[in-house]
């Protein structure tokens, strides 16, 4: 099993930033893909940035240049630094841990921490 715990969130003003923390535990696999997903009130959940176990990344378009997740391999630590918030940056940020084997793929999942960006 693995846990996945989220830290990081808060109420900023428009123009700030914040950074999310997530830190894994359990039984990791040395290849593995993590990610910060978010959801609004009322929208589905959505895929935001990812970064595989070799340091390479993928953007949402609504976050690029903004946004900027980094990992630390050695802690099971994945970060999100968050610069230039917006109001529609407003939701829930839920950590996700994917890895499997040759014929199959799991998802964990942290708590989730909610971010409010005030305008």
């Amino acid at each position: 099993q693995v846990q996945l715990v989220e830290s990081g969130g808060g109420l900023v003003q428009a123009g700030g930033s914040l950074r999310l923390s997530c830190t894994a535990s359990g039984s990791i696999f040395e290849d593995n893909h993590m990610a910060w997903y978010r959801q609004a009130p009322g929208k589905q959940r959505d895929v935001i940035a990812a970064i595989t176990s070799r340091g390479n990344t993928n953007y949402a378009d609504s976050v690029k240049g903004r946004f900027t997740i980094s990992r630390d391999g050695a802690k099971n630590t994945v970060y999100l630094q968050m610069n230039s918030l917006k109001p529609d940056d407003t939701a829930v940020y839920y950590c996700n841990l994917r890895q499997g084997g040759s014929d199959y793929l799991k998802d964990y999942w942290g708590q989730g921490t909610q971010v409010t960006v005030s305008s």
